[in-house]
């Protein structure tokens, strides 16, 4: 009687664990045929397809590369001041006169005559006050549309390489989701095996339950992220088709770079800074432009007329064969002068003065912004790369927990309860280790755009020489 009460339990483990094992391979198992049917006609994105997929793709790229035109063509338009003017007028070309004069007290006449009388007009400005700034602030303004084309492309670029990093993430996400579901199901099957081997509770059972229930909805809710940023990544990209990105996340490099080199490079090559300088400088020649205004205009022009004609007017009688030319050609040297015009322009003037001193206010407020986003950055990327390093260690210590508390509770010493926080503490560090490597790659690629430098491929971290040392970021 005493050997069928033991036997049941001495076996009990082993049936367990092998239930255990074939509910997690039944879970898991793919269908790897109909997996790589469907990726059969996907486009491959890999991380350094990016840029070049922007800079083809793009749309609002596109439309920035028509007003860098568009500045060239202003730009151009008014270098064209620089040369002479060539005008051309004929009043007439040709005009044909029919006409008769009846009078009582005089002859009758007649008039039949073909005439034309061209007149060209060559312009050259010898002095003009106001076309030094206005080319010069044609000049800025292309210099400014070049640099908001370079800053939209780089925060474009930006912006893309953060949704691929989160399309990665939301992959990473599911898997552990997935893992955490597993884990579940086992712990459920275990907790029946218990019950029906008459060794378990009915409480067990609700609780596993319970837990299973939540770990579906929460990876259901981490395969809708996944499509959203899917969407998100395929929007900025304009990509036409279905594509696949590489699901491995990983650390896309390392950042050598001290932090005052980062904040002096950032400041001396950051194009905002630079338009707020041009943009001062506009306001400070259209300044001249006003003042100028009120100095002569100087210019030389020659004038060439002439007219033809065939025919007779005022005749008795027409003589078709008359003909008649002249000629003038005029050379004169002009001059305009706006004397005086109520103090339009030099309020005008002061006004531009005034926009070109707020400028100077608003490159130092970009200055301190541009510093506090450097020094964010390179410090949140020494938390997340602590953060990594942390959570390594995390998963393998909660890993090597949760199988100690899976065995304390097969063999009867422990409840399903320890085993479902321990369960709980694996998905929690899997969680916190894919979002330190995704806030880590966010950074580099953070500094990357603040300080126009480039991350390395080499770890240069001090320990680094340790083999197999997990306290190191370069040896993950």
């Amino acid at each position: 009687m005493l050997r069928k009460f033991i036997y049941p339990i001495l076996f009990f483990p082993v049936c367990l664990y092998l239930n255990s094992q074939k509910a997690l391979l039944s879970e898991t198992k793919y269908n790897f045929e109909e997996v790589a049917k469907e990726k059969e006609n996907q486009i491959s994105l890999n991380y350094s397809d990016i840029v070049n997929i922007i800079l083809k793709n793009n749309q609002e790229l596109k439309s920035l590369e028509n007003l860098v035109n568009s500045s060239s063509f202003n730009l151009s338009s008014k270098l064209a001041k620089r040369y002479p003017k060539l005008d051309l007028q004929a009043a007439g070309f040709p005009q044909y006169v029919l006409g008769k004069n009846f009078s009582s007290s005089s002859i009758t006449t007649k008039t039949s005559k073909f005439s034309a009388n061209p007149s060209v007009n060559i312009k050259l400005d010898l002095l003009d006050p106001v076309r030094g700034p206005e080319i010069e602030i044609a000049k800025d303004n292309y210099k400014i549309a070049i640099n908001n084309y370079e800053i939209k492309k780089k925060d474009l670029i930006l912006e893309a390489k953060s949704r691929y990093h989160k399309l990665q993430k939301s992959y990473q996400d599911i898997k552990n989701k997935k893992l955490s579901l597993d884990l579940s199901i086992i712990s459920l099957k275990d907790a029946q095996s218990k019950f029906d081997a008459g060794i378990g509770t009915k409480f067990e059972i609700l609780e596993a339950d319970a837990q299973l229930s939540r770990d579906k909805q929460l990876l259901n809710e981490k395969k809708i992220q996944h499509k959203i940023n899917k969407i998100e990544l395929e929007e900025i990209l304009n990509i036409k088709g279905d594509f696949v990105i590489d699901e491995k996340q990983k650390l896309i490099g390392f950042w050598n770079h001290k932090l005052n080199k980062n904040i002096n490079e950032g400041l001396i090559k950051n194009l905002s800074l630079k338009n707020i300088n041009l943009k001062k400088t506009i306001k400070q020649n259209q300044a001249d432009k006003y003042l100028n205004t009120y100095k002569p205009n100087i210019y030389i022009s020659n004038t060439l007329s002439s007219s033809f004609s065939k025919g007779d007017s005022l005749a008795v009688q027409i003589d078709s064969k008359k003909s008649a030319s002249s000629y003038t050609n005029t050379v004169s040297l002009n001059i305009g002068w706006n004397i005086f015009d109520g103090g339009q322009n030099k309020d005008l003037y002061k006004s531009s003065k005034a926009d070109a001193k707020s400028e100077e206010y608003s490159y130092k407020n970009l200055e301190n912004i541009i510093k506090t986003k450097i020094s964010k950055a390179y410090f949140n990327l020494k938390l997340n790369k602590e953060k990594i390093l942390s959570s390594s260690k995390e998963i393998t210590s909660t890993e090597e927990s949760l199988k100690l508390a899976r065995l304390r509770y097969e063999i009867g010493i422990s409840t399903l309860k320890d085993v479902l926080v321990r369960q709980k503490e694996l998905s929690h560090a899997n969680s916190k280790n894919i979002d330190a490597i995704y806030n880590y790659n966010l950074n580099l690629d953070e500094l990357e755009r603040l300080t126009y430098l480039e991350m390395s491929n080499i770890c240069e971290e001090k320990n680094s020489f340790i083999k197999n040392d997990i306290q190191s970021i370069c040896n993950l």
